[in-house]
């Protein structure tokens, strides 16, 4: 029997309130279709507006993907926060810097959510998606080290192929490039998941 004690994943943008909040809901719904109780997916912000709800624009996107963003607020990243988690999703480069400042030893598990979606498909590519004989729940404690074997294979062409736009402050139309950005890293990681239930 596995340990019942959930993966705990960390998004992190800026103000916590724009994109992060978008990946936390929306990882949160998907990975509960694969595996109930799995997963423990929370976020937080490089300088949070701490107790602000997920902006109106954010909150749309959530529910058109069947998350919801009812009962949020904002908070500020701190090294507790940190500590707690298996694995460390920022939405940009510059989050990922903020993260290993305040602790370098997440270095191999901390990685950006487009530069980890791509990591995805290499380990998938070489046949190193779900590796025999153990849990499914330790494959994901596991995943942050394999996936950090094969940054080197997908390099991104240009520093903004790592980042999400960030839409704060701006129409709709940076909402929507902010989900043309994120969608696709949600829904590799999410198929990830899924492929590797089927497998474990």
């Amino acid at each position: 029997m596995e340990s019942p004690q959930a993966v705990r994943i960390l998004t992190v943008c800026t103000g916590n309130i724009c994109r992060s909040p978008v990946a936390e809901r929306l990882l949160q719904a998907g990975l509960n279709q694969v595996l109930l109780g799995g997963f423990e997916v929370r976020s937080a912000g490089t300088r949070a507006m701490v107790g602000s709800p997920i902006q109106p624009l954010s909150a749309d996107i959530i529910r058109t993907y069947g998350g919801t963003p009812d009962d949020f607020a904002a908070r500020q990243l701190t090294q507790n926060i940190l500590r707690e988690a298996d694995l460390v999703l920022t939405m940009a480069s510059n989050h990922r810097g903020e993260v290993l400042q305040m602790d370098a030893s997440l270095l191999k598990r901390t990685f950006t959510i487009r530069e980890f979606a791509r990591m995805l498909n290499a380990l998938e590519e070489r046949g190193d998606a779900a590796p025999s004989g153990s849990g499914y729940i330790q494959q994901w404690r596991e995943l942050p080290a394999r996936a950090s074997s094969v940054r080197h294979l997908v390099l991104a062409a240009t520093p903004a192929d790592n980042d999400i736009a960030d839409p704060y402050n701006q129409g709709a139309e940076a909402y929507l490039r902010m989900e043309d950005e994120l969608a696709p890293a949600l829904l590799r990681i999410l198929r990830y998941a899924r492929l590797t239930m089927q497998e474990s």
